[in-house]
């Protein structure tokens, strides 16, 4: 391992992080909220519970959450499908997602280019085990604050 590794780790998670900032900013969004919507996007209706989970936040941040997402048109509370009696929160695309994280897969694609078809296989399949690895680290911190 380089000698050097933490260090290029560490500037590595600051400059996601700092990106993640950024297209929050661009959305006209906090980052919580930036986030939140994210996984709305990706995983779907969400009850506040799971969304609570997913995001670290408690049920009451993470209703204030629903509420200025649903006030700002990028999230709606509807009926679970399954159970009435159960909301879900959905995503309402009205944020044109990918013109705001376009300059990131831009520049990450150029990036992509100096490497062959292999190495770009074994770094995203990194990126699908670096997520719930990072995921399980951030659940560890938690539990110690």
């Amino acid at each position: 391992m380089r000698a050097d590794a933490h260090q290029v780790f560490r500037r590595y998670l600051d400059a996601v992080g700092l990106n993640g900032v950024a297209l929050a900013t661009a959305a006209g969004l906090n980052t919580t909220d930036w986030f939140a919507l994210s996984v709305l996007e990706q995983a779907g209706p969400l009850t506040s519970g799971a969304l609570a989970e997913r995001t670290g936040l408690t049920t009451g941040a993470t209703t204030r959450l629903i509420d200025r997402l649903e006030r700002l048109g990028h999230a709606r509370r509807v009926a679970d499908p399954a159970d009435r009696r159960r909301v879900l929160v959905e995503h309402v695309p009205n944020l044109d997602i990918d013109a705001i994280t376009g300059p990131a897969r831009r520049h990450l694609g150029a990036l992509l280019q100096q490497y062959t078809p292999e190495q770009i296989e074994l770094l995203f399949d990194f990126f699908e085990k670096a997520a719930p690895a990072l995921q399980a680290a951030t659940a560890e911190i938690r539990r110690k604050t």
